[in-house]
């Protein structure tokens, strides 16, 4: 479950943020346990798609996040660390270049867990400001707490090489969580009017906006509910995201997933548990996939909802807790499952009914192990973050082998780790957008059985 906008575990009530440089690293041994036994449910379905694996490069520092949406043309939206691990930056990755978005004028910018980045390259997030919150709340902190600051929190678009401020509820902060294809963005903005029964350090009521041409629009939360955040939209408009108190909005632990038709709010239900309930993404069929508690535990499972039926898919075996955070418009969801205090989390797709652990599905040796899975697109490319030996953490891109838009190296026999590209660091293009990959892409063909695979020795090395 995410706290805001960031995926965190529930237990008895405390949120445990799982993004972080040393948090969430599954071990040697945990990932082989885990990869063995998925392996039985894998050999059940033979149709499963096998990928490449490419490993994202970073701005200079030590850990990359690739969550933030992959869109058809497979531009993938994230953030990174930049050079020396104190300051981090919404990116773009396109083609082997790694572009820094930039901030609004303060140390930091990030793209949220969900689809911020649109057909046409416009991607969404939020950054800090100059200016420093005169209610010292660190909005954009509440999200990523380990960059956590008293800086003013905007929700921004960046597009065309240019990041643009986007107006709030009336209140200081606010960030934006998704773009469609049509330039509407979502998310959460506060509103001027302070709210009691907000925990410290927040102070004013927020609700989930809905940006169009520039202005802001309430989206409403569900009857006798404060406060609510919008988390994705679809190209028909429809929206969806969750409202609840204050609080429990704050910490993931609402008590609606809503969809929004037509600008009013629908409560999706629950699997028997009104906690945690947590809509994160909708395609343009109207399926929505998120959060959802269950009888009798203080935690949650991953759910798909259709024709006004929430469904629990299940999770991995051993690991109780489970998110879904992506559909595509063909129905493969992808999401994570892990532990109720958060750790041992493992990356999974699930379609056609199954659910399968990712890391049973990339190449066979391949040097990382895939921690969460954040988004999909129509390609069926996957992208997420997972952890190298040294535990090192870096974004990833999954490209499906065989047709369909598939990587046709996939299967290609002998094939050694290479670099992708490389770039010189923050060099300008004509936009004045910063290109840079102060840590190089790397790729992992998917090999067929027998064959060889080998890594040179400092690739994944931190530079």
């Amino acid at each position: 479950m995410r706290g805001l906008m960031c995926r965190t575990a529930v237990v008895a009530g405390a949120a445990v943020v799982l993004l972080g440089p040393a948090v969430g690293v599954a071990s040697t041994a945990e990932g082989a346990a885990a990869t063995a036994t998925a392996q039985s449910q894998q050999s059940q379905n033979q149709k499963l798609p096998r990928y490449s694996l490419t490993v994202l490069g970073t701005l200079g520092g030590t850990f990359s996040q690739a969550g933030g949406g992959i869109n058809n043309r497979g531009q993938v939206a994230g953030w990174s660390f930049l050079r020396g691990d104190r300051r981090i930056h919404a990116v773009v990755w396109d083609r082997g270049v790694i572009t820094d978005l930039g901030t609004l004028g303060g140390p930091n910018s990030f793209t949220p867990e969900d689809p911020a980045v649109n057909s046409p390259g416009a991607v969404v997030g939020f950054s800090d400001t100059a200016r420093q919150d005169p209610n010292q709340e660190g909005f954009c902190g509440l999200a990523i707490p380990f960059a956590f600051s008293t800086h003013v929190c905007r929700a921004f678009i960046w597009r065309h090489g240019m990041m643009t401020a986007l107006p709030t509820l009336g209140g200081t902060n606010g960030f934006a969580t998704a773009i469609n294809n049509r330039g509407q963005a979502v998310g959460v903005a506060e509103t001027s009017h302070r709210d009691p029964a907000c925990p410290p350090p927040l102070v004013l009521r927020f609700g989930a906006v809905l940006w169009q041409n520039g202005h802001a629009r309430e989206l409403p939360p569900f009857p006798g509910d404060p406060d609510a955040i919008a988390t994705a939209i679809n190209d028909n408009g429809q929206a969806v995201g969750t409202s609840g108190t204050c609080g429990a909005v704050a910490v993931g632990a609402a008590q609606h997933a809503l969809l929004w038709q037509d600008g009013k709010p629908i409560d999706l239900g629950n699997l028997g548990n009104p906690f945690g309930n947590v809509a994160f993404a909708i395609n343009n069929r109207g399926q929505v996939v998120g959060q959802a508690g269950v009888p009798g535990n203080a935690f949650h499972r991953a759910f798909l909802w259709q024709h006004g039926t929430m469904t629990d898919l299940g999770t991995l075996p051993g690991r109780p807790t489970s998110l879904a955070n992506a559909i595509n418009n063909t129905g493969q969801v992808v999401g994570f499952s892990q532990d109720p205090d958060g750790t041992n989390t493992v990356a999974w797709l699930w379609q056609n009914g199954v659910m399968t652990n990712l890391n049973t599905l990339i190449p066979p040796g391949s040097p990382m192990f895939l921690i969460e899975a954040l988004g999909i697109n129509n390609r069926g490319q996957i992208i997420g973050y997972g952890s190298l030996p040294n535990g090192q953490q870096l974004g990833y891109l999954l490209t499906p082998c065989g047709t369909g838009g598939g990587n046709p190296r996939c299967g290609s026999g002998r094939m050694t780790a290479a670099i992708r590209a490389t770039a010189n660091p923050l060099t300008q293009n004509r936009t004045g957008a910063q290109h840079a990959t102060g840590t190089p892409m790397l790729q992992w063909p998917y090999l067929e059985r027998g064959s060889s695979f080998s890594v040179h020795a400092d690739l994944g090395r931190v530079r």
